[in-house]
């Protein structure tokens, strides 16, 4: 399989560390090789010799919109309608709010209670600042309530991926039923984005949000980035007016005029190196086609679930991740009630996943850098692992604060 791989060659523009297989790209994306040359140009030459100059002799002011573009190309957006900065938590409360004003006079506000905690408490902010009642409802019965309820839903805000297991939802049936009932689409694309094809504008989603540290590799703490359908944008009444997102901003004027198009979405000055790392970051893409990117990555997760089934058998492991690969995104997750000391032994052995609450282990497949040898490679050391008994080692069961 790695033999015909059409993606092998890209392999090489990660940094990766020897003697590490890295299975947690889906919480923190392995080091492109562009980021740190270009970081140290930003460094050294644009901040070190030009300066403030380098606002205008180096594109900082319009790298937000520029980084947002080369993002919107991996997520099926036009340009011009996804920009790049701040947090997630940050870029999510802006568009979701500005959604739910776009539909007066609708009470409701649909999310998922399997939903990444900071979407649900961003949510139940939005809920109270507007008085709307949050319900939350998984993603399989949404269309269900949509139907039935769907006169008094303003926005339905959903992930295509589930953080935990990586379960796929259909994008397009959802955003399909929140518009036959009048409601607005948001997307929350950080397990999505960079791992396989979305479609945005095909799909007709109205609002979307998401990292750039997971698969699109920016680096800890990467801009995040927000999508807004061009339909909306003239319309687009978000809350965290900064002065980026003025008409005229250093006009210095003591109101606020929003810009034209998604440039209205800015909010405040960009943390211009980390902007730097994520747009060197997405070069990795370049020549790379989406469906392809998601033929590997089904492959590889699909290849890890078989590994798991002939060599894990009968050690207390059970599949959280459906099997089918259409409900399927990017990764896998295996459930054991020893699942923090598995990850931690597997770890020093340098296999890098993760484990969530309760009982969880979680492995990311980014399919830029991740081989078909390193899956059963890590399924052969996770065997060893849990048959010798090498995770109840006292080293394995002290947890750090973050698993």
């Amino acid at each position: 399989m790695d033999a015909t791989d059409p993606l092998a060659h890209v392999r090489d523009r990660f940094l990766l560390p020897e003697g590490v297989v890295y299975l947690d790209g889906n919480s923190l994306g392995a080091l492109p090789a562009a980021v740190p040359p270009a970081v140290e140009e930003a460094v050294h030459r644009q901040w070190g010799t030009d300066l403030i100059r380098s606002w205008n002799a180096n594109g900082w002011w319009e790298a937000p919109a520029r980084t947002g573009d080369a993002v919107g190309r991996l997520i099926g957006a036009a340009p011009g309608q996804v920009v790049a900065g701040d947090s997630t938590s940050v870029q999510l409360f802006n568009t979701l709010l500005a959604a739910a004003r776009l539909r007066p006079g609708r009470r409701l506000l649909l999310t998922d209670p399997d939903h990444f905690p900071t979407d649900q408490y961003i949510a139940d902010s939005v809920g109270r600042l507007l008085g709307l009642e949050v319900r939350r409802v998984p993603a399989r019965e949404a269309a269900a309530v949509l139907a039935a309820e769907g006169a008094d839903v303003a926005v339905a805000a959903y992930a295509p991926v589930d953080y935990r297991t990586g379960e796929l939802y259909d994008m397009a049936a959802l955003t399909a039923a929140a518009h036959a009932a009048g409601a607005l689409a948001h997307w929350d694309l950080c397990h999505a984005a960079g791992a396989l094809p979305i479609g945005l504008d095909v799909v007709e989603a109205d609002f979307a949000v998401g990292c750039g540290y997971k698969y699109l590799s920016g680096g800890p703490g990467a801009p995040a980035f927000a999508y807004v359908a061009a339909r909306h944008q003239q319309a687009f009444d978000h809350p965290l007016t900064g002065w980026h997102g003025h008409k005229e901003p250093f006009a210095m004027a003591g109101t606020y005029a929003p810009a034209d198009g998604i440039t209205r979405a800015r909010i405040g000055t960009p943390a211009v190196l980390s902007m730097v790392a994520l747009e060197a970051a997405l070069t990795a893409y370049d020549g790379v086609d989406m469906e392809s990117v998601r033929a590997k990555s089904l492959s590889l997760t699909g290849f890890f679930q078989e590994c798991a089934d002939s060599l894990l058998d009968g050690l207390g492991f059970t599949m959280a991740t459906p099997r089918e690969p259409g409900r399927r995104g990017s990764q896998v997750a295996l459930r054991h009630p020893e699942a923090y000391p598995l990850v931690a032994a597997l770890t020093a052995r340098g296999v890098i996943g993760d484990m969530r609450a309760p009982d969880l282990l979680r492995f990311g497949f980014n399919a830029l850098y991740l081989t078909h040898a390193d899956v059963l490679h890590s399924v052969r050391e996770l065997r060893d692992i849990v048959s010798t008994g090498a995770h109840r080692a006292a080293v394995h069961q002290q947890r750090p604060t973050v698993t």
